[in-house]
């Protein structure tokens, strides 16, 4: 049987605002109250629920993420699975619980469910339309951003050296000896695949590479990854391209998938290079060759920060960047 304030009150003989001064352990209530009142709550064996204690505390120990994607896989993205997952493990060694959302329409629902149930902050993952942050500013929750990029001064966010990471991936193809590169870049709309592409390019360009060609893809999937590369297939071989590059490791899966069916030697005739590091790239043969993000560091940078601004700390850092990891496979 549940228990409310109001009885504890009626039985400790007390009136209900200092039966909840006693419970709370704020304020004042003499010695002998706070017996009776300590005595009943033990008769009882009550415990405040989560709404009283929220509201008594103005926390609910509630975080909410939400990952703004247009496109599925979502929550099963090798990526973003990752991410969310090192999030859920950084919050509940914090004592928060985690509400997750995914939004398609980069619309405003997903918020407006996680601001009704109180939660003490939120994590946003990848790209959003200013409309949402300009939405959750109205209700002075704190928040950050994570693997996006804004205009906004205000936001905190948290990214991995993509950029950094394309320049190391244009630096090891060209130590192993290729000079013409075959490029499959992902949705440029997206900050991780148009900074990648930005840097494999850079780096190339500091190197002096001989040829580059580029392809674009819609989507980031393993699909995509084998239809570009077979739509292109005659350039491919005419172009006398020795290494294939893609801006996410699905991508490059898909494209290895092509080769092995045409009997392309991998890395022998041609070298193939991927990004991110989901768990899939180690599990292939040949195992891929990739730059790893660092999503667990990324994860529990994000929890920590958004408890500090929780905390209300101030001075903290607008922008963290994790560093990318060269990651050399048989592929290359």
């Amino acid at each position: 049987m549940s228990h409310n304030i109001k009885e504890i009150a009626r039985l400790a003989g007390v009136s209900k605002s200092t039966a909840s001064r006693v419970i709370s352990g704020k304020g004042y209530a003499s010695p002998e109250v706070r017996a009776r009142v300590q005595t009943v709550v033990e008769q009882l064996q009550y415990k405040p629920n989560a709404v009283a204690r929220a509201m008594v505390a103005k926390r609910t120990h509630d975080i909410g993420v939400i990952v703004f994607r247009d496109r599925p896989p979502i929550v099963s993205h090798p990526l973003y699975g990752k991410l969310i997952d090192a999030i859920l493990a950084a919050a509940e060694a914090r004592g928060y619980s985690v509400f997750l959302k995914t939004d398609q329409e980069m619309s405003l629902r997903s918020t407006d469910f996680l601001l009704e149930r109180r939660v003490d902050g939120l994590i946003l993952i990848s790209r959003l339309r200013k409309n949402v942050i300009d939405y959750i500013k109205r209700f002075n929750v704190p928040y950050l951003m994570v693997n996006g990029s804004t205009d906004d001064p205000d936001v905190l966010h948290l990214v991995s050296r993509d950029e950094e990471g394309g320049d190391r991936a244009a630096s090891h193809l060209h130590e192993r000896g290729h000079r013409r590169y075959f490029v499959i870049a992902g949705p440029q709309e997206h900050r991780s695949h148009a900074l990648r592409l930005t840097g494999f390019r850079g780096g190339l360009e500091r190197l002096g590479a001989d040829a580059v060609d580029v392809v674009y893809s819609p989507e980031s999937n393993f699909e995509s990854g084998a239809r570009l590369l077979e739509a292109n297939w005659q350039a491919f071989e005419a172009g006398g391209y020795t290494a294939l590059f893609t801006t996410n490791d699905m991508l490059a899966l898909g494209a290895l998938k092509v080769l092995q069916a045409k009997a392309v030697a991998v890395p022998g005739r041609v070298a193939v290079m991927g990004f991110d590091d989901i768990v899939h790239a180690g599990m292939h043969t040949p195992a891929l060759t990739t730059v790893r993000v660092d999503t667990d560091g990324i994860g529990r940078g994000a929890v920590e920060m958004l408890d500090r601004l929780i905390r209300q700390e101030e001075d903290l850092p607008k922008l963290t960047e994790y560093a990318s990891e060269l990651i050399v496979r048989d592929s290359t």
